[in-house]
């Protein structure tokens, strides 16, 4: 097989991927109590972010993340929403220019790539291609990778993997412990329940101590969730799996292509907002009110992305 530069952003013809969840009535009282507290405290009608405020706290499964990783505590999931709310406010995750952060990707250090046999999609992630200083902007890019990984779900699919391959890191290129324990913050506690698996691949002895240095601020859920040297083609097809690590699909990183392919299939324009996205006074912000209004406009958003993603096969 030639090498390509085509990214995979379905997930393999017959991928069997979980139904949406169900909850039972206390859980799901929980969550519709969860909403009207979280718009009780949204921005005003007339601050610019209040749109993609509303459009981030009405998805299907911001709600149902937060209570699952408070374990169902509503008071601690009112005070984790309430934080990423102020977080997204200030660091507009959803609103990040390409131009900002494409400089990240030219050494391809982190791509989005294929998924898992669950459906999940995988983030590549290789600190050998480290092409910059330490800097804010490192952080800003991963956040950008991960909103669009979440935008490759596929219907029923909440999570992603996170696939780090250390081959030919050194110590200058990996990250600090400093930076993980950034990324970690981030990922627990701004996108929680959405690392469905961590899996670390060729790991050199030189740098054990990393793991070391970062594992007290991993978190009992996180730490489960990673796994050192498994074997890939038990979670990940071989047809989707790059070559460089065994797999069959011989992708060759070209910087211009693959960043052209993210922002066509994500629809992001220039300035981080969505192409043809409807109008701000024209966007569905109607509050859901209860638990049943809920599963209903879970259904019509899985009805609508089976019509368009129709290789998958989702089972009971």
């Amino acid at each position: 097989m030639s090498k390509t530069h085509k990214v995979q952003t379905q997930p393999l013809l017959g991928t069997q991927i979980a139904p949406i969840r169900q909850y039972t009535g206390e859980q799901k009282e929980k969550i519709a109590a969860l909403g009207e507290y979280a718009r009780s405290i949204t921005l005003p009608s007339t601050d610019s972010y209040y749109t993609w405020e509303r459009r981030w706290l009405e998805k299907p499964d911001t709600l149902p993340r937060y209570m699952r990783a408070a374990k169902w505590d509503f008071q601690d999931a009112k005070k984790r929403i309430k934080a990423t709310m102020e977080w997204r406010r200030e660091y507009k995750p959803d609103l990040i220019p390409p131009e900002e952060v494409k400089i990240e990707d030219e050494g391809g250090k982190i791509i989005i790539n294929g998924f898992d046999k669950d459906g999940r999609p995988v983030i590549y992630m290789n600190p050998g291609r480290q092409n910059t200083e330490t800097s804010p902007r490192q952080l800003r890019h991963l956040v950008w990778c991960l909103e669009r990984a979440k935008d490759l779900m596929p219907p029923g699919q909440e999570s992603v993997v996170i696939l780090i391959d250390y081959k030919t890191t050194t110590l200058r290129t990996n990250p600090s412990i400093s930076t993980a324990r950034k990324v970690l913050h981030i990922l627990q506690q701004h996108y929680p329940e959405t690392l469905g698996r961590g899996l670390v691949v060729n790991l050199p002895m030189l740098l054990n101590f990393f793991y070391k240095g970062i594992s007290p601020f991993l978190d009992p859920v996180t730490r489960d969730k990673i796994r050192f040297n498994p074997d890939l083609f038990e979670l990940l097809p071989k047809e989707q799996l790059t070559t460089d690590l065994g797999g069959h699909y011989d992708f060759e990183f070209e910087p211009e292509t693959y960043w052209k392919q993210m922002l066509e299939v994500c629809k992001i324009a220039p300035d981080g907002t969505r192409i043809e996205a409807q109008e701000p006074n024209k966007v569905d912000v109607t509050p859901v009110n209860s638990a049943v209004q809920q599963e209903v406009q879970v259904g019509k958003q899985q009805d609508e992305q089976m019509r368009t993603r129709t290789s998958i096969v989702v089972v009971a």
